[in-house]
Protein backbone atom coordinates (compact mmCIF):
# COMPACT_ATOMS: atom_id res chain seq x y z
CA UNK A 1 0.00 0.00 0.00
CA UNK A 2 1.56 3.54 -1.05
CA UNK A 3 1.40 5.86 1.32
CA UNK A 4 1.53 9.70 0.27
CA UNK A 5 4.34 11.95 1.74
CA UNK A 6 5.48 14.71 -0.82
CA UNK A 7 8.78 15.67 -1.16
CA UNK A 8 10.62 18.48 1.26
CA UNK A 9 12.11 20.86 0.41
CA UNK A 10 13.08 24.40 1.89
CA UNK A 11 13.39 28.41 0.84
CA UNK A 12 12.24 28.87 -2.39
CA UNK A 13 11.42 25.71 -4.10
CA UNK A 14 8.05 23.69 -3.96
CA UNK A 15 6.13 21.10 -2.40
CA UNK A 16 6.78 20.31 1.36
CA UNK A 17 4.44 17.63 2.77
CA UNK A 18 1.13 17.54 1.91
CA UNK A 19 -0.02 19.12 5.50
CA UNK A 20 2.67 21.42 7.89
CA UNK A 21 2.97 23.89 10.26
CA UNK A 22 6.26 25.51 11.44
CA UNK A 23 7.38 26.20 15.30
CA UNK A 24 10.26 26.29 17.21
CA UNK A 25 10.84 23.88 19.76
CA UNK A 26 12.39 23.47 23.31
CA UNK A 27 13.90 20.74 22.34
CA UNK A 28 19.76 18.07 17.42
CA UNK A 29 20.24 14.84 17.17
CA UNK A 30 23.03 13.63 14.90
CA UNK A 31 20.97 11.10 12.45
CA UNK A 32 17.60 10.92 11.13
CA UNK A 33 15.10 8.11 13.07
CA UNK A 34 12.02 7.23 13.11
CA UNK A 35 10.48 7.70 16.14
CA UNK A 36 7.07 6.66 18.47
CA UNK A 37 5.66 8.01 21.35
CA UNK A 38 7.08 4.90 23.28
CA UNK A 39 10.43 5.64 22.37
CA UNK A 40 12.91 7.12 25.22
CA UNK A 41 14.00 10.14 24.24
CA UNK A 42 13.04 11.66 20.95
CA UNK A 43 15.18 14.88 21.54
CA UNK A 44 13.36 17.61 20.29
CA UNK A 45 16.24 20.35 20.70
CA UNK A 46 16.23 24.36 21.38
CA UNK A 47 16.61 25.82 17.78
CA UNK A 48 15.39 23.45 15.41
CA UNK A 49 12.26 23.76 13.54
CA UNK A 50 9.02 21.41 14.48
CA UNK A 51 6.82 20.88 11.67
CA UNK A 52 3.67 18.97 11.56
CA UNK A 53 2.21 16.90 8.82
CA UNK A 54 -0.70 14.11 7.89
CA UNK A 55 -0.02 11.25 5.66
CA UNK A 56 -3.28 10.27 3.41
CA UNK A 57 -3.42 6.39 3.25
CA UNK A 58 -3.37 6.26 -0.54
CA UNK A 59 -6.19 3.54 -0.46
CA UNK A 60 -8.91 3.20 -3.51
CA UNK A 61 -10.77 0.94 -0.72
CA UNK A 62 -11.13 4.27 1.75
CA UNK A 63 -14.29 4.81 -0.37
CA UNK A 64 -16.34 3.48 -3.05
CA UNK A 65 -17.66 5.84 -6.33
CA UNK A 66 -21.21 5.68 -6.25
CA UNK A 67 -21.38 5.95 -2.53
CA UNK A 68 -23.74 8.05 0.04
CA UNK A 69 -22.30 10.96 1.67
CA UNK A 70 -21.92 12.10 4.57
CA UNK A 71 -21.62 8.44 6.21
CA UNK A 72 -25.03 7.71 7.70
CA UNK A 73 -26.58 10.65 5.95
CA UNK A 74 -30.08 11.14 5.96
CA UNK A 75 -31.71 11.05 2.39
CA UNK A 76 -32.27 14.62 2.35
CA UNK A 77 -28.97 15.55 2.81
CA UNK A 78 -27.19 12.42 0.90
CA UNK A 79 -24.85 12.93 -2.39
CA UNK A 80 -23.12 10.19 -4.72
CA UNK A 81 -19.44 10.02 -4.66
CA UNK A 82 -17.37 10.61 -7.99
CA UNK A 83 -14.27 8.97 -7.02
CA UNK A 84 -12.87 6.02 -4.90
CA UNK A 85 -10.07 6.68 -2.69
CA UNK A 86 -7.08 7.02 -4.96
CA UNK A 87 -5.39 9.96 -4.41
CA UNK A 88 -5.30 12.79 -5.72
CA UNK A 89 -8.49 12.23 -7.39
CA UNK A 90 -10.20 11.49 -4.19
CA UNK A 91 -10.49 15.11 -3.30
CA UNK A 92 -12.91 15.16 -6.32
CA UNK A 93 -15.61 14.19 -3.99
CA UNK A 94 -15.50 17.30 -2.21
CA UNK A 95 -17.21 19.15 -5.32
CA UNK A 96 -20.17 17.02 -4.38
CA UNK A 97 -19.43 16.79 -0.60
CA UNK A 98 -18.94 19.84 0.87
CA UNK A 99 -17.92 18.35 4.19
CA UNK A 100 -16.03 15.57 2.74
CA UNK A 101 -12.47 14.41 4.11
CA UNK A 102 -10.63 11.96 5.14
CA UNK A 103 -8.82 11.40 8.57
CA UNK A 104 -4.71 10.69 8.52
CA UNK A 105 -2.15 10.12 10.68
CA UNK A 106 -0.03 12.98 12.55
CA UNK A 107 3.54 13.53 12.50
CA UNK A 108 5.99 15.72 13.71
CA UNK A 109 8.97 15.73 12.02
CA UNK A 110 12.48 17.89 13.75
CA UNK A 111 14.22 19.87 11.05
CA UNK A 112 17.47 22.26 10.81
CA UNK A 113 16.63 25.96 10.47
CA UNK A 114 18.65 25.46 6.96
CA UNK A 115 15.23 21.88 6.55
CA UNK A 116 17.21 19.27 7.39
CA UNK A 117 15.45 16.14 8.49
CA UNK A 118 16.54 15.16 12.06
CA UNK A 119 13.78 13.07 13.19
CA UNK A 120 10.48 12.23 12.84
CA UNK A 121 7.62 11.07 15.67
CA UNK A 122 4.38 9.60 14.89
CA UNK A 123 1.67 10.55 17.14
CA UNK A 124 0.52 7.94 18.83
CA UNK A 125 -2.02 7.55 21.93
CA UNK A 126 -0.33 5.88 24.77
CA UNK A 127 -2.27 1.97 25.49
CA UNK A 128 -3.41 3.81 28.85
CA UNK A 129 -5.10 6.08 26.65
CA UNK A 130 -6.52 4.45 23.73
CA UNK A 131 -9.88 2.51 23.41
CA UNK A 132 -8.76 -0.46 21.55
CA UNK A 133 -12.17 -1.67 20.75
CA UNK A 134 -13.25 1.24 18.69
CA UNK A 135 -10.08 1.49 17.54
CA UNK A 136 -9.79 5.25 18.37
CA UNK A 137 -6.37 7.69 17.87
CA UNK A 138 -5.81 11.32 17.69
CA UNK A 139 -5.88 11.94 13.87
CA UNK A 140 -6.25 14.86 11.72
CA UNK A 141 -8.19 15.22 8.55
CA UNK A 142 -6.04 14.91 5.61
CA UNK A 143 -7.09 17.84 3.31
CA UNK A 144 -7.31 20.27 6.06
CA UNK A 145 -5.68 23.54 5.78
CA UNK A 146 -6.13 24.76 9.27
CA UNK A 147 -5.65 21.46 11.56
CA UNK A 148 -2.53 20.77 13.64
CA UNK A 149 -1.47 24.16 14.28
CA UNK A 150 1.93 23.49 16.62
CA UNK A 151 2.24 25.98 19.96
CA UNK A 152 5.03 26.41 22.56
CA UNK A 153 3.44 26.09 26.14
CA UNK A 154 4.19 29.69 27.98
CA UNK A 155 7.21 28.54 29.85
CA UNK A 156 8.46 26.36 26.73
CA UNK A 157 8.30 23.00 27.66
CA UNK A 158 5.70 21.43 26.15
CA UNK A 159 4.13 21.52 22.59
CA UNK A 160 0.58 21.36 22.11
CA UNK A 161 -1.59 20.69 18.83
CA UNK A 162 -5.29 19.79 18.37
CA UNK A 163 -6.86 16.59 16.53
CA UNK A 164 -9.80 14.17 16.48
CA UNK A 165 -10.38 10.94 18.37
CA UNK A 166 -11.31 9.04 15.17
CA UNK A 167 -10.30 6.15 13.49
CA UNK A 168 -7.88 6.32 10.35
CA UNK A 169 -9.77 6.08 7.02
CA UNK A 170 -13.00 7.72 8.87
CA UNK A 171 -15.14 10.12 6.51
CA UNK A 172 -16.18 13.08 7.09
CA UNK A 173 -14.78 13.39 10.89
CA UNK A 174 -13.95 16.99 10.66
CA UNK A 175 -17.96 18.22 9.94
CA UNK A 176 -19.00 15.71 12.55
CA UNK A 177 -20.62 16.33 15.82
CA UNK A 178 -18.80 16.42 19.11
CA UNK A 179 -20.48 13.62 21.62
CA UNK A 180 -22.53 16.57 23.85
CA UNK A 181 -23.12 19.07 21.32
CA UNK A 182 -25.35 17.84 18.89
CA UNK A 183 -26.77 19.78 15.78
CA UNK A 184 -29.84 18.33 14.26
CA UNK A 185 -29.34 19.95 11.41
CA UNK A 186 -25.77 19.43 10.49
CA UNK A 187 -25.22 17.06 7.23
CA UNK A 188 -23.02 15.01 9.25
CA UNK A 189 -24.60 12.86 11.84
CA UNK A 190 -21.35 11.38 13.04
CA UNK A 191 -19.98 11.70 16.71
CA UNK A 192 -16.24 12.66 17.47
CA UNK A 193 -14.51 14.59 20.54
CA UNK A 194 -11.72 17.12 19.36
CA UNK A 195 -8.42 16.48 21.45
CA UNK A 196 -6.06 18.89 22.70
CA UNK A 197 -2.83 16.87 22.32
CA UNK A 198 0.42 17.90 24.63
CA UNK A 199 3.87 16.74 23.24
CA UNK A 200 6.94 17.31 25.71
CA UNK A 201 10.76 17.23 24.55
CA UNK A 202 10.77 13.30 25.09
CA UNK A 203 7.95 12.74 22.69
CA UNK A 204 5.69 11.90 25.94
CA UNK A 205 2.22 12.62 24.69
CA UNK A 206 -1.14 13.83 27.44
CA UNK A 207 -4.51 14.06 25.75
CA UNK A 208 -7.46 16.58 26.64
CA UNK A 209 -10.84 16.11 25.03
CA UNK A 210 -13.23 18.62 24.47
CA UNK A 211 -16.46 19.04 23.26
CA UNK A 212 -15.92 22.53 21.29
CA UNK A 213 -15.73 23.49 17.70
CA UNK A 214 -19.09 20.72 16.85
CA UNK A 215 -20.01 20.66 13.56
CA UNK A 216 -16.18 22.24 12.42
CA UNK A 217 -12.44 22.29 13.69
CA UNK A 218 -10.17 23.36 16.27
CA UNK A 219 -6.97 24.62 15.08
CA UNK A 220 -4.79 25.64 17.59
CA UNK A 221 -4.06 25.17 21.31
CA UNK A 222 -1.54 26.99 23.97
CA UNK A 223 -0.91 25.92 27.01
CA UNK A 224 -0.62 27.99 29.85
CA UNK A 225 1.99 26.02 32.22
CA UNK A 226 3.58 29.41 33.80
CA UNK A 227 3.41 29.83 38.26
CA UNK A 228 1.55 26.21 38.43
CA UNK A 229 -1.10 27.20 35.89
CA UNK A 230 -2.19 23.58 33.81
CA UNK A 231 -4.82 25.72 31.72
CA UNK A 232 -5.80 25.34 27.65
CA UNK A 233 -6.37 27.83 25.15
CA UNK A 234 -7.75 26.99 21.92
CA UNK A 235 -9.17 28.58 18.68
CA UNK A 236 -11.17 27.11 15.96
CA UNK A 237 -14.96 26.96 14.39
CA UNK A 238 -18.06 25.78 15.41
CA UNK A 239 -21.68 25.00 13.44
CA UNK A 240 -22.54 23.17 10.03
CA UNK A 241 -25.75 22.97 10.36
CA UNK A 242 -28.73 25.59 9.71
CA UNK A 243 -29.54 28.81 10.80
CA UNK A 244 -30.40 29.28 14.23
CA UNK A 245 -27.47 27.77 15.61
CA UNK A 246 -28.13 25.20 18.68
CA UNK A 247 -26.79 27.10 21.76
CA UNK A 248 -23.74 24.82 22.32
CA UNK A 249 -22.66 25.05 19.13
CA UNK A 250 -22.30 29.38 19.56
CA UNK A 251 -20.81 28.53 23.09
CA UNK A 252 -18.27 26.16 21.44
CA UNK A 253 -16.93 28.54 18.58
CA UNK A 254 -13.77 31.27 18.66
CA UNK A 255 -11.66 30.86 21.80
CA UNK A 256 -12.14 28.09 24.51
CA UNK A 257 -10.38 27.85 27.41
CA UNK A 258 -10.23 24.16 29.13
CA UNK A 259 -7.82 22.61 31.94
CA UNK A 260 -5.34 20.40 30.46
CA UNK A 261 -6.00 16.49 31.62
CA UNK A 262 -3.73 13.64 33.17
CA UNK A 263 -6.45 11.46 33.30
CA UNK A 264 -6.48 8.23 30.09
CA UNK A 265 -8.72 9.62 27.35
CA UNK A 266 -11.19 6.74 28.24
CA UNK A 267 -11.83 8.12 31.58
CA UNK A 268 -12.81 11.80 30.38
CA UNK A 269 -16.52 12.94 29.76
CA UNK A 270 -15.64 16.71 29.03
CA UNK A 271 -19.17 18.88 29.60
CA UNK A 272 -20.07 21.99 27.79
CA UNK A 273 -17.83 23.90 26.22
CA UNK A 274 -16.47 27.17 28.10
CA UNK A 275 -15.37 30.19 26.08
CA UNK A 276 -12.77 32.36 27.22
CA UNK A 277 -12.88 35.22 24.35
CA UNK A 278 -16.01 36.65 22.44
CA UNK A 279 -16.73 39.33 20.16
CA UNK A 280 -19.62 40.68 17.53
CA UNK A 281 -19.65 43.13 14.72
CA UNK A 282 -22.01 45.28 16.70
CA UNK A 283 -19.15 46.08 18.84
CA UNK A 284 -18.08 48.47 15.58
CA UNK A 285 -21.82 49.71 15.42
CA UNK A 286 -22.23 47.41 12.58
CA UNK A 287 -25.39 45.30 12.03
CA UNK A 288 -25.23 41.79 13.29
CA UNK A 289 -24.67 38.63 11.35
CA UNK A 290 -25.18 35.19 12.10
CA UNK A 291 -24.89 34.34 15.41
CA UNK A 292 -21.35 32.74 16.66
CA UNK A 293 -19.92 33.24 13.20
CA UNK A 294 -17.48 36.12 13.88
CA UNK A 295 -15.23 34.05 16.17
CA UNK A 296 -14.41 31.88 13.00
CA UNK A 297 -10.86 31.69 14.41
CA UNK A 298 -7.18 30.25 12.71
CA UNK A 299 -4.29 31.87 14.03
CA UNK A 300 -3.48 31.98 18.07
CA UNK A 301 -0.59 32.95 19.69
CA UNK A 302 0.18 34.58 23.17
CA UNK A 303 2.95 37.71 23.67
CA UNK A 304 3.54 39.75 27.02
CA UNK A 305 0.62 38.13 28.70
CA UNK A 306 -1.78 38.76 25.68
CA UNK A 307 -3.87 36.35 23.92
CA UNK A 308 -4.59 37.07 19.92
CA UNK A 309 -6.43 35.32 17.35
CA UNK A 310 -6.85 35.90 13.82
CA UNK A 311 -9.80 35.34 11.40
CA UNK A 312 -9.40 35.07 7.50
CA UNK A 313 -12.31 33.29 6.04
CA UNK A 314 -15.79 32.92 6.27
CA UNK A 315 -18.47 35.24 5.33
CA UNK A 316 -19.35 36.67 8.35
CA UNK A 317 -17.62 38.80 11.14
CA UNK A 318 -13.89 40.72 9.99
CA UNK A 319 -10.85 39.32 8.89
CA UNK A 320 -8.44 40.79 10.90
CA UNK A 321 -6.42 40.18 14.32
CA UNK A 322 -7.85 40.31 17.38
CA UNK A 323 -6.58 40.20 21.12
CA UNK A 324 -8.47 39.39 24.58
CA UNK A 325 -9.04 42.30 26.91
CA UNK A 326 -8.57 41.09 30.41
CA UNK A 327 -8.90 44.43 31.87
CA UNK A 328 -12.29 45.05 32.41
CA UNK A 329 -15.40 46.55 31.55
CA UNK A 330 -17.07 50.05 31.62
CA UNK A 331 -19.98 51.16 33.11
CA UNK A 332 -21.74 50.15 29.77
CA UNK A 333 -20.18 46.86 30.24
CA UNK A 334 -18.03 47.16 27.03
CA UNK A 335 -14.53 46.26 27.01
CA UNK A 336 -12.16 49.20 28.64
CA UNK A 337 -9.68 48.72 26.08
CA UNK A 338 -11.76 48.69 23.25
CA UNK A 339 -15.30 50.61 23.74
CA UNK A 340 -15.83 50.52 20.04
CA UNK A 341 -14.32 47.18 19.08
CA UNK A 342 -10.87 48.90 18.37
CA UNK A 343 -7.85 48.97 20.41
CA UNK A 344 -4.34 48.50 22.34
CA UNK A 345 -3.79 45.88 25.03
CA UNK A 346 -3.78 47.36 28.69
CA UNK A 347 -0.30 47.65 30.13
CA UNK A 348 -1.59 45.27 33.33
CA UNK A 349 -3.21 42.91 31.39
CA UNK A 350 -3.07 39.52 32.48
CA UNK A 351 -3.45 36.19 30.89
CA UNK A 352 -7.24 34.96 30.99
CA UNK A 353 -7.91 32.05 33.83
CA UNK A 354 -11.66 31.51 33.74
CA UNK A 355 -14.00 31.24 31.11
CA UNK A 356 -16.51 34.44 30.23
CA UNK A 357 -19.67 33.83 32.07
CA UNK A 358 -21.99 34.43 29.65
CA UNK A 359 -25.78 35.10 29.58
CA UNK A 360 -27.59 31.99 28.19
CA UNK A 361 -30.82 34.03 27.34
CA UNK A 362 -28.90 36.43 24.95
CA UNK A 363 -27.25 33.32 23.77
CA UNK A 364 -29.98 33.16 20.28
CA UNK A 365 -29.91 37.28 19.83
CA UNK A 366 -26.08 38.56 20.58
CA UNK A 367 -24.27 35.37 21.45
CA UNK A 368 -21.32 34.86 24.08
CA UNK A 369 -22.32 38.51 25.77
CA UNK A 370 -20.01 40.09 27.45
CA UNK A 371 -18.05 40.70 24.58
CA UNK A 372 -14.23 41.01 26.03
CA UNK A 373 -12.38 41.05 22.51
CA UNK A 374 -10.86 43.96 21.02
CA UNK A 375 -9.66 44.39 17.16
CA UNK A 376 -6.01 45.45 17.15
CA UNK A 377 -6.09 48.91 16.20
CA UNK A 378 -4.78 49.78 12.50
CA UNK A 379 -5.55 46.44 11.74
CA UNK A 380 -8.37 45.70 9.24
CA UNK A 381 -12.18 46.68 10.42
CA UNK A 382 -13.59 45.59 7.03
CA UNK A 383 -16.77 42.86 6.76
CA UNK A 384 -15.94 39.76 5.57
CA UNK A 385 -18.30 39.29 2.70
CA UNK A 386 -15.93 42.24 0.49
CA UNK A 387 -12.67 41.36 2.52
CA UNK A 388 -9.03 42.82 1.64
CA UNK A 389 -7.11 40.35 3.86
CA UNK A 390 -6.80 36.50 5.03
CA UNK A 391 -4.13 37.04 8.10
CA UNK A 392 -3.16 33.61 9.69
CA UNK A 393 -0.50 32.84 11.65
CA UNK A 394 1.17 36.30 13.83
CA UNK A 395 4.81 36.37 15.12
CA UNK A 396 5.62 39.37 17.47
CA UNK A 397 9.53 39.85 16.76
CA UNK A 398 9.49 42.25 19.83
CA UNK A 399 7.12 44.33 20.99
CA UNK A 400 6.41 46.96 18.45
CA UNK A 401 6.91 44.59 15.58
CA UNK A 402 4.62 41.79 14.27
CA UNK A 403 4.62 40.07 11.25
CA UNK A 404 1.47 38.97 9.91
CA UNK A 405 0.60 35.29 7.56
CA UNK A 406 -1.63 36.31 4.31
CA UNK A 407 -2.89 33.13 2.77
CA UNK A 408 -4.36 34.92 -0.07
CA UNK A 409 -7.99 34.70 -1.04
CA UNK A 410 -8.19 31.11 -2.65
CA UNK A 411 -9.06 32.11 -6.17
CA UNK A 412 -7.96 29.66 -8.68
CA UNK A 413 -8.61 31.82 -11.81
CA UNK A 414 -6.37 30.46 -14.97
CA UNK A 415 -4.58 31.67 -17.63
CA UNK A 416 -3.55 29.21 -20.00
CA UNK A 417 -1.86 31.71 -22.35
CA UNK A 418 0.48 32.91 -19.25
CA UNK A 419 0.35 29.87 -17.55
CA UNK A 420 -0.35 31.19 -14.51
CA UNK A 421 -3.56 31.23 -12.41
CA UNK A 422 -3.86 35.41 -12.67
CA UNK A 423 -5.75 36.14 -9.51
CA UNK A 424 -3.26 34.86 -7.21
CA UNK A 425 -0.41 36.24 -9.53
CA UNK A 426 -2.11 39.88 -8.80
CA UNK A 427 -2.72 40.06 -5.57
CA UNK A 428 -0.70 42.30 -3.19
CA UNK A 429 -1.29 41.80 0.18
CA UNK A 430 -1.13 37.86 0.31
CA UNK A 431 2.52 36.59 1.93
CA UNK A 432 4.26 38.20 4.60
CA UNK A 433 2.77 41.58 6.17
CA UNK A 434 5.69 43.18 8.64
CA UNK A 435 3.44 45.70 10.94
CA UNK A 436 4.95 48.26 12.93
CA UNK A 437 3.28 50.11 16.37
CA UNK A 438 3.77 53.95 15.43
CA UNK A 439 3.50 55.61 18.58
CA UNK A 440 2.40 58.83 17.14
CA UNK A 441 -0.67 57.00 15.57
CA UNK A 442 -1.08 55.27 18.85
CA UNK A 443 -2.18 52.45 16.38
CA UNK A 444 0.03 49.39 14.37
CA UNK A 445 0.36 50.15 10.50
CA UNK A 446 1.31 48.05 7.70
CA UNK A 447 4.95 48.68 6.86
CA UNK A 448 5.55 46.33 3.86
CA UNK A 449 4.72 42.78 2.95
CA UNK A 450 7.05 40.11 1.52
CA UNK A 451 6.22 38.67 -1.39
CA UNK A 452 9.84 37.94 -4.08
CA UNK A 453 10.49 33.89 -4.00
CA UNK A 454 7.33 32.98 -3.23
CA UNK A 455 6.14 32.97 -7.11
CA UNK A 456 2.33 33.69 -6.29
CA UNK A 457 0.03 31.91 -8.92
CA UNK A 458 3.29 30.45 -10.81
CA UNK A 459 2.25 26.25 -10.91
CA UNK A 460 5.22 24.21 -9.78
CA UNK A 461 5.56 20.27 -10.50
CA UNK A 462 5.57 17.61 -7.97
CA UNK A 463 7.11 13.82 -8.01
CA UNK A 464 4.48 11.53 -8.71
CA UNK A 465 1.83 14.23 -9.16
CA UNK A 466 -0.63 14.31 -11.97
CA UNK A 467 0.04 16.06 -15.37
CA UNK A 468 -2.40 17.97 -17.02
CA UNK A 469 -6.05 19.01 -16.06
CA UNK A 470 -8.38 17.58 -13.77
CA UNK A 471 -11.08 16.45 -15.44
CA UNK A 472 -13.48 17.37 -12.77
CA UNK A 473 -12.77 21.08 -12.40
CA UNK A 474 -11.08 21.60 -16.12
CA UNK A 475 -8.26 23.33 -14.44
CA UNK A 476 -4.22 22.00 -13.99
CA UNK A 477 -3.66 19.75 -10.97
CA UNK A 478 -0.35 21.54 -10.34
CA UNK A 479 -0.49 23.60 -7.50
CA UNK A 480 0.88 27.38 -6.74
CA UNK A 481 1.18 29.37 -4.13
CA UNK A 482 -1.11 31.55 -2.74
CA UNK A 483 0.10 33.28 0.60
CA UNK A 484 1.36 31.80 3.80
CA UNK A 485 -0.38 30.43 6.40
CA UNK A 486 1.56 29.09 9.66
CA UNK A 487 4.41 31.03 10.64
CA UNK A 488 7.79 31.11 13.08
CA UNK A 489 10.46 33.32 13.25
CA UNK A 490 13.99 34.32 15.02
CA UNK A 491 15.72 37.45 15.58
CA UNK A 492 18.84 37.02 14.71
CA UNK A 493 21.80 38.22 15.93
CA UNK A 494 23.17 41.00 13.39
CA UNK A 495 19.11 42.25 14.33
CA UNK A 496 17.41 41.56 11.19
CA UNK A 497 14.79 38.56 11.27
CA UNK A 498 14.36 35.29 9.89
CA UNK A 499 10.81 33.62 9.48
CA UNK A 500 9.62 30.05 7.98
CA UNK A 501 6.37 29.61 6.93
CA UNK A 502 3.85 27.06 5.17
CA UNK A 503 2.39 28.16 1.74
CA UNK A 504 -1.08 27.95 0.62
CA UNK A 505 -2.23 26.74 -2.32
CA UNK A 506 -4.47 27.18 -5.62
CA UNK A 507 -4.55 24.57 -8.08
CA UNK A 508 -7.40 22.36 -10.37
CA UNK A 509 -7.64 19.95 -7.26
CA UNK A 510 -11.24 19.42 -6.35
CA UNK A 511 -9.98 20.56 -2.78
CA UNK A 512 -7.03 22.61 -2.72
CA UNK A 513 -6.41 21.90 0.78
CA UNK A 514 -4.96 18.56 -0.29
CA UNK A 515 -2.53 19.79 -2.25
CA UNK A 516 1.23 19.88 -1.93
CA UNK A 517 2.52 22.55 -0.76
CA UNK A 518 5.79 24.35 0.51
CA UNK A 519 8.11 24.97 3.72
CA UNK A 520 9.51 28.59 2.91
CA UNK A 521 12.12 30.54 4.88
CA UNK A 522 12.32 34.37 4.51
CA UNK A 523 14.69 36.97 5.55
CA UNK A 524 13.80 40.49 6.50
CA UNK A 525 16.58 42.21 6.51
CA UNK A 526 14.64 45.67 6.29
CA UNK A 527 14.82 47.67 9.77
CA UNK A 528 16.58 45.93 12.60
CA UNK A 529 15.75 44.90 15.74
CA UNK A 530 17.40 44.72 19.24
CA UNK A 531 19.64 41.48 18.89
CA UNK A 532 18.69 38.73 21.57
CA UNK A 533 14.65 39.35 22.18
CA UNK A 534 12.22 37.45 21.72
CA UNK A 535 14.69 34.62 20.40
CA UNK A 536 13.18 31.32 19.12
CA UNK A 537 9.77 32.60 19.91
CA UNK A 538 7.07 30.38 19.01
CA UNK A 539 3.98 31.37 17.03
CA UNK A 540 0.76 29.34 15.78
CA UNK A 541 0.12 27.48 12.89
CA UNK A 542 -3.33 26.30 11.08
CA UNK A 543 -4.43 24.93 7.99
CA UNK A 544 -7.63 24.17 6.39
CA UNK A 545 -10.13 23.92 4.00
CA UNK A 546 -11.29 26.64 1.24
CA UNK A 547 -14.79 25.82 2.38
CA UNK A 548 -14.75 28.09 5.03
CA UNK A 549 -13.99 31.18 2.84
CA UNK A 550 -17.18 30.50 0.62
CA UNK A 551 -19.01 29.54 3.30
CA UNK A 552 -18.88 29.59 7.31
CA UNK A 553 -21.22 26.45 7.73
CA UNK A 554 -18.41 24.71 6.20
CA UNK A 555 -14.93 24.44 7.49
Amino acid sequence: MKHIVESRLVSRRPAVRTRLVVTIVLSTVVSATAAFADDDDVGFRPGNLLVSRSVYDNNPANIVAGTSLPPNCLPANCVTATNDGTYPQVWNNSLVDGSFGITAKILLDQLKPTGALVNSLEVEVPREHDDRRTGERVVTSFPSKSEIALNLSTDGRVVTFMGYLAPLDALDVSNSNTPAVVDPTNPVPGSYSRVVAQVDAHGRFHFTKTNAYSGNNGRAAILNDKNGANIVYTAGNAGNGGNPQPNGIIIGAGLQILTAERTPLAAQSPGLPTPVGSFNITQLGLKADKVGKDTNFRGLTVANNIVYTTKGSGGNGINTVYFIDTTGFDANGKPLACPNGVGLPGANAALPTTPIFYDATKLQTLGVVPYNMCILKGFPTVLAKAPTSFPFGVWFADAKTLYVADEGNGTNTFDPASGKYTAAAAQTGAGLQKWVFDPGMGAWKLAYTLQAGLNLGVPYTVANYPTGQNPATKLPWAPAADGLRNIIGRVNRDGTATIWAITSTVSGNGDQGADPNQLVMIADNGVSFTPGTDRDRLVDADDHRDDDRRDDDRH
